[in-house]
This record gives C-alpha cells, sequence and structure tokens, in this order.
C-alpha cells in the first residue's frame, strides 16, 4: 500500500463522488489534506470522515471559476501545513444531454469556466508553490468525453478535450522542475453526475451496451488510480491521459 506520511495533499471538488472518495484515500495513508469545494456542508463532512479514519484535513470553500478564491484556497493549504506535494483538481459539472445547437451560452460558460478554467486557475496557483519547493505531483480530472467525440455532449466534451491537452502542457513545461502531471479519464461512475442519466428509460442503453464490464465504476476505483498516479510507484509517469472506464473506448 502507497504512504503518503509526510505529504500534503490537495482535492479539489471534494465534497461528493470522486473527490470524496480520493481524499478519503489520501487520508488513509497518511497525507494531510485540503478538502475543497463550492458545497460547505458536504465538504466538511468529508473532512469529518477523514478525521474519523484518523486523518488530518481541512475545508476550504472554493468556487474554481473565481481566481481569488483559488489562490485563497492554496495560500491557507501553505499557511496551514507549510507545502503542497499533490494536487487533485476534480471540480467538475456534468454536460446536458442535447444537441450543440440546444445549449446555452449560460451552460457553455458553465461548463468551460468549471471544467476548463477551474483546472487552469488551480494549476496557475499550485504550480509556483511546487516550484518553490523542488517538485510535485498534479493530477486533473478529465473525462472518457475527453478522449473521443461524444453526441450530445459537445460542450461537456470539448472542456474536458481541453483539460487532457492542458495536463499534457504542463507535463512538458514543467517536468524539468519534477513536477509531473497528468490526466484521468473516467467513463461512467456512479456519482451525482450520472444520477439523471442513471434514471432515464434508456439508461441501459446509454451506459451499458458499450461497456464490456456491463456495470459502473465506483468513486473508490477512480480513486485507486489517482493514489498510484500520486504515488512513488508512478515516478516515471508524466504526461499522458489514464483511462478508467470498463472498456468502454476499446
Amino acid at each position: 500500500m502507497s504512504t503518503f506520511a509526510g505529504k500534503v495533499a490537495l482535492v479539489t471538488g471534494g465534497s461528493s463522488g470522486i473527490g470524496r472518495a480520493t481524499a478519503i484515500k489520501f487520508g488513509e495513508r497518511g497525507a494531510r489534506l485540503t478538502v475543497a469545494a463550492r458545497r460547505e456542508k458536504e465538504g466538511k463532512e468529508t473532512v469529518e470522515m477523514i478525521k474519523k479514519a484518523g486523518g488530518e484535513a481541512m475545508f476550504v470553500q472554493t468556487d474554481v471559476r473565481i481566481a481569488s478564491q483559488v489562490e485563497k484556497m492554496v495560500q491557507q493549504t501553505i499557511q496551514k501545513y507549510g507545502r503542497l506535494d499533490i494536487a487533485f483538481n476534480n471540480a467538475g459539472v456534468g454536460g446536458i444531454y442535447a444537441r450543440l445547437i440546444r445549449i446555452s451560452e449560460e451552460t457553455f460558460d458553465e461548463l468551460v469556466d468549471t471544467n476548463f478554467k477551474g483546472v487552469w486557475l488551480s494549476m496557475k496557483y499550485e504550480i509556483p508553490v511546487m516550484l518553490e519547493q523542488g517538485g510535485g505531483v498534479i493530477i486533473n480530472n478529465a473525462s472518457i468525453a475527453g478522449m473521443a467525440t461524444a453526441e450530445r455532449l459537445s460542450i461537456y466534451s470539448g472542456s474536458k478535450h481541453a483539460v487532457v491537452a492542458i495536463s499534457n502542457a504542463a507535463a512538458r513545461e514543467y517536468g524539468r522542475d519534477n513536477i509531473r502531471a497528468v490526466a484521468i479519464c473516467p467513463g461512467w461512475i456512479k456519482t451525482r453526475m450520472t444520477e439523471e442519466l442513471r434514471a432515464r428509460k434508456d439508461a441501459d442503453a446509454l451506459l451499458y451496451d458499450n461497456v464490456p464490464l456491463k456495470r459502473l465504476g465506483e468513486p473508490e476505483e477512480v480513486a485507486e488510480m489517482v493514489i498510484w498516479l500520486a504515488s512513488d510507484a508512478a515516478s516515471y509517469v508524466n504526461g499522458g491521459a489514464f483511462i478508467i472506464s470498463g472498456g468502454m473506448n476499446v
């Protein structure tokens, strides 16, 4: 089991789903944590779960679309822990299942500002800290939709393609500074983001027909990939998009 004793991890979107599962696993393995999210109640619940398991964590309410809040998130992490070793930029919103021309400008802005701008802003403030301390690991949550064209998920898909691209750019630009950057691309995972799709009458066709394992993934399964990528076992892994989709991409 990978250990993160002495390490500090930051998880955005830590109030539920993949973010919560990953934060808990980091805490179980000895990392000290900042859990960031817009939803205060759920974010604090994640922190309490970590503490009950014997870990150390704090909550910072953060909207990753707002630069001043992202900067504060990183500053508070440094003020409390003195460093930042691992950043899991996970905060995101799901797409509306509709044709491209049916998507409103408001929805476009929400998707791009949260899914892409939020990742960029997070790295903008995380990387200087990692440069100063001599290295770190950044893991950005994209999507399987960031690896292929997703019909009726055009803007969501575009925002996630952008996350893959900016992750690879960071890997190129900062690898020489001992900062590793990667993207992960989950498929259909059992989270709040897939609730609406799971409730549809055609859910089987949408969610299972193209997945050889014939089930949705669990948040904890994605968290295990994040844990590995953040660990010393993945010390030569820099750049790339790591798919965890039950085989829906093959």
